[in-house]
């Protein structure tokens, strides 16, 4: 699928053309059940608004979500669904396994013997002078967080 929002299949849910089974909703975003769950109670939130990308989600559009993820959690949590953990997932970028071009959060229930894995090679170990470059190389490319933000571009110190 492309990243036209035309196309888009959770816009269709947004307005109602498409089935949904929400489980939650309100002026900003939309949580419903995911039809190809990765266990029981697998659940999306989107927002209303057509964001193709994490950055393009304006930040209280973006913290809303989690917010409404961690309420999310904790009431399939206390459901009769099959939960020892919850998981969050969100996949930015068809490199990422996003298949979808509509922002979207997973919140799904983890629970000992389910069939999700994440595979990859956990012993590549960099030394701290490699991580200090990587960490540099983001550091350089940083957004103010919020106005508040404290900036540690330079060695830790405020700029």
């Amino acid at each position: 699928m492309n990243k036209s929002q035309g196309a888009c299949i959770f816009c269709q849910i947004v307005a109602y053309k498409a089935p949904s089974s929400r489980a939650y909703e309100d002026d900003k975003v939309i949580a419903f059940l995911d039809v190809n769950p990765v266990t029981e109670g697998h659940a999306l939130i989107i927002p209303r608004e057509h964001y193709p990308d994490l950055a393009d989600i304006p930040e209280e559009i973006a913290g809303h979500m989690f917010v409404v993820a961690q309420h999310i959690a904790a009431a399939i949590r206390k459901s009769s669904l099959k939960s020892e953990g919850i998981n969050l997932f969100y996949a930015d970028g068809e490199a990422a396994f996003q298949e979808i071009f509509h922002a979207h959060l997973h919140v799904f229930p983890r629970f000992k013997g389910d069939t999700f894995k994440i595979d990859a090679d956990w012993t590549n170990k960099p030394e701290r002078l490699q991580l200090d470059k990587l960490a540099q190389l983001i550091k350089d490319r940083m957004q103010p967080v919020s106005p508040r933000a404290k900036s540690i571009r330079g060695k830790g110190k405020e700029d």
